[in-house]
C-alpha cells in the first residue's frame, strides 16, 4: 500500500482488523519475502504505529498480515511507556503523518506476570533494569489488586493476570494521551487516535478495546 497522503485512523484500524482475521484464518500470504523496492529503501510511510511487547510469540507484522514498511513497530517488555517510547511515537506521528497508534498487549505476558509476582511476594528480586519495567507496570496492577482483594473469596491468579494485562494496556494508552503535549494536542485535534488491544497467543486473535 502506498499513498502520498496518510490514511485516517479509522481506515487503518479496519485494515489491521481485516489483516488479523486473515491471519487467524490461516490465509496470510505464503509468498516468499522479496527485496524491498528502491522507494521503500528511500523512505517509509507507515500506516500505523504499534507499541507492543518484546515477547517472541507476538510477531506484529505477521499477526496483522502487513508487509515491510507498513507498520512502525516499537517493542519493549510489557509494552510500557517510557520517554524513549514516547519520543519514538512523536517522531513517527510528526514525521510520517501516521494517524493511528495501537498499544498491543498480549495474554500470558511475562512482564505483567513478574509484576504480579512482585506484588504478591515483596521479597521477589529482579535486576535493577528489569525492576524499572516492573515499576512502570505496578500502578495498574496495584490498583486492580486492591479492587480484587476487596471482594470475598480467593483470587484466581490466571484471571487476575489476564485482567492485569488489559489494565496495563489501558494505562499505557492513558500515559501516551496525557504524557506528551505533542501527542495530546494531536489527539485533541483529531489528527491522532490512540487505542489499546490484546493479542491472544493461543488463538491469534487481536481484540481491540473501545
Amino acid at each position: 500500500m502506498s499513498s502520498s497522503q496518510p490514511l485516517d485512523a479509522k481506515a487503518v484500524l479496519e485494515m489491521l482488523k481485516a489483516g488479523n482475521e486473515r491471519y487467524v484464518a490461516n490465509l496470510a500470504s505464503t509468498e516468499p519475502l522479496k527485496i524491498p523496492p528502491p522507494m521503500l529503501v528511500a523512505e517509509q510511510k507507515p500506516s500505523a504505529i504499534i507499541l507492543g511487547c518484546s515477547d517472541a510469540r507476538v510477531p506484529v507484522e505477521l499477526i496483522f498480515d502487513q508487509g515491510l514498511g507498513e507498520l512502525f513497530v516499537i517493542r519493549v517488555a510489557g509494552n510500557v511507556v517510557a520517554p524513549s517510547q514516547i519520543g519514538s511515537i512523536e517522531f513517527a506521528a510528526e514525521k510520517f503523518g501516521t494517524q493511528l497508534v495501537v498499544v498491543l498487549g498480549h495474554s500470558h505476558c511475562g512482564a505483567v506476570t513478574a509484576c504480579v509476582e512482585a506484588l504478591t511476594n515483596p521479597e521477589q528480586y529482579y535486576s535493577p533494569n528489569l525492576q524499572s519495567i516492573v515499576d512502570r507496570i505496578r500502578p495498574s496492577v496495584y490498583n486492580l489488586h486492591e479492587i480484587v482483594s476487596a471482594g470475598d473469596g480467593d483470587v484466581d491468579m490466571d484471571e487476575f493476570i489476564d485482567r492485569a494485562v488489559r489494565a496495563n494496556v489501558r494505562m499505557s494508552v492513558s500515559q501516551l494521551k496525557h504524557g506528551s503535549r505533542i501527542l495530546e494536542d494531536m489527539v485533541n485535534s483529531g489528527a491522532l487516535t490512540i487505542i489499546g488491544a490484546e493479542y491472544d497467543v493461543a488463538t491469534g486473535k487481536v481484540n481491540f478495546f473501545n
